[in-house]
C-alpha cells in the first residue's frame, strides 16, 4: 500500500518540525518539500520563482516516491507544504492518486493564526505577514475535508488530534489532471 501524508497548515504551525518527527520515528518515510524543491531549483527556498517549475519536480518526486514505496512493499511519504487553498490541496490529491498513491492522509497542523505569526518573526525565512493572513483566510473559508479526496484527516491542536476517517471508497473518483 502506497501511503501519503499530506501536511496542511499556515507557514510557522509547525508542517515541517512535525514532518522531521515523522521521519524520526520511521527513517523509510520521505518527505516531498516545496521549500527544499525551490530551494534546489532557485538556490533559496524563499525565492518562489515558477511554479510550474516546482510543480514539475513535485509531480517526480511524487512518481519516485511510489517507484520507491512498490519495491520495498509498502511504506509512507509525506507532502510538506502549506495546502490551505482547496483547489491547490486537491491539485495535490489528484496528483497523488494519479500517481499511484493509494491511502492519503490529510494531517492538519491546526496551530493558532497569532502563534503562527509569533513564530514566524523568529524563522530564518520570514513569511510576509499577509500572505499567512490569506491563507488563514482560505483554511477558514475551505478547512480540509473529505470532499478533497482524502481517505484520513487528522487535526493536530497543540498536543491534542482528532482523527477522522472517511468510509472506504470503492469506485474513488479520480479528477483528471493535465501533465
Amino acid at each position: 500500500m502506497t501511503r501519503l501524508i499530506l501536511l496542511i497548515g499556515l507557514p510557522a504551525s509547525g508542517k515541517s518540525s512535525l514532518a522531521q518527527q515523522l521521519i524520526l520515528q520511521c527513517p523509510t518515510r520521505r518527505i516531498i518539500s516545496t521549500d527544499a524543491i525551490r530551494a534546489s531549483l532557485f538556490g533559496d527556498e524563499i525565492i518562489q520563482g515558477d511554479w510550474q517549475l516546482v510543480w514539475n519536480e513535485i509531480q517526480r518526486q511524487f512518481r519516485q516516491a511510489v517507484e520507491q514505496i512498490a519495491s520495498s512493499e509498502g511504506g509512507t511519504a509525506i507532502y510538506d507544504a502549506t495546502n490551505a487553498v482547496c483547489k491547490h490541496r486537491q491539485e495535490a490529491i489528484s496528483l497523488a492518486l494519479a500517481t499511484g498513491f493509494t491511502r492519503i492522509t490529510g494531517l492538519w497542523v491546526d496551530t493558532p493564526l497569532e502563534e503562527c505569526l509569533k513564530r514566524n518573526l523568529k524563522r530564518s525565512r520570514v513569511v510576509p505577514e499577509e500572505a499567512i493572513l490569506h491563507m488563514h483566510r482560505h483554511l477558514q473559508d475551505a478547512p480540509p475535508a473529505f470532499s478533497d479526496g482524502i481517505d484520513r484527516l487528522i487535526r493536530q491542536r497543540g498536543t491534542s488530534r482528532e482523527i477522522a476517517i472517511a468510509p472506504i471508497r470503492k469506485n474513488r473518483t479520480r479528477p483528471q489532471l493535465s501533465f
